[in-house]
């Protein structure tokens, strides 16, 4: 069973002219498919939908149940793409794919940094270079994110994927060689070093002592 269940209707007219007319209802396309059979065109409140997602802690990894027409009432899915207009950023389509919720899907979840690294005290500025973890794990068991301590980063580490701890059951796909975040060097900051660096390598070696002369 899903975390939520959504209404959604049937659809059998294509077309930018179709879409349209759903646009004048408050309605998007989507098609719902997975578990072996043709996808099914369907139509979708799309403010309901978006407030669905806003309300619920997984987001976009919600786990549906949807009603309506009988091809897809019943069936438990998640919104695996969704298609947004490039200036305001509403929904435009979505993909829902059918789950089993006991089989693992791929998904992904974000990823959450904590603390504040010693580098960034030191002067440092933290760049997070990756925003979303690929995993795999049962459709009930999908984290809303990973948080990630920085706390111990320094000044020019890196944190890769590989250093990251996730729950039991959760298999990572991310290559494990991403770097998730770094603290990097300001340029005053760096080059204040080497000029240190460089005044204490071109510094003259210190004179032996005179020996006393004896009387």
């Amino acid at each position: 069973m899903g975390d939520v269940q959504f209404a959604v209707e049937g659809r059998e007219a294509t077309g930018k002219g179709a879409n349209r007319r759903l646009r004048q209802r408050g309605l998007v396309p989507g098609v719902v498919y997975g578990g072996g059979r043709a996808a099914t065109p369907i139509a979708f409140d799309v403010a309901k939908f978006e407030r669905l997602l806003a309300t619920s802690h997984s987001g976009h990894n919600t786990i549906i149940d949807l009603s309506g027409p009988a091809a897809v009432s019943g069936k438990t899915v998640i919104a695996k793409e969704l298609q947004r207009e490039a200036v305001r950023g509403r929904i435009t389509h979505v993909d829902f794919y059918e789950v089993d919720l006991t089989t693992k899907i791929d998904v992904e979840i974000p990823i959450h940094l904590v603390g504040t690294p010693v580098g960034v005290v030191n002067g440092g500025v933290l760049d997070q270079q990756l925003r979303e973890l690929e995993i795999m794990c049962l459709p009930n068991a999908i984290p809303d994110s990973i948080e990630v301590d920085v706390s111990a980063l320094d000044l020019g580490s890196n944190l890769h994927v590989s250093d990251l701890v996730v729950p039991d059951g959760i298999d990572v796909m991310s290559e494990a060689e991403l770097t998730v975040a770094t603290v990097l060097i300001p340029r005053g900051l760096r080059d204040e070093a080497t000029a240190a660096q460089e005044a204490a390598a071109g510094a003259p070696a210190a004179a032996p002592a005179k020996a006393e002369k004896s009387e």
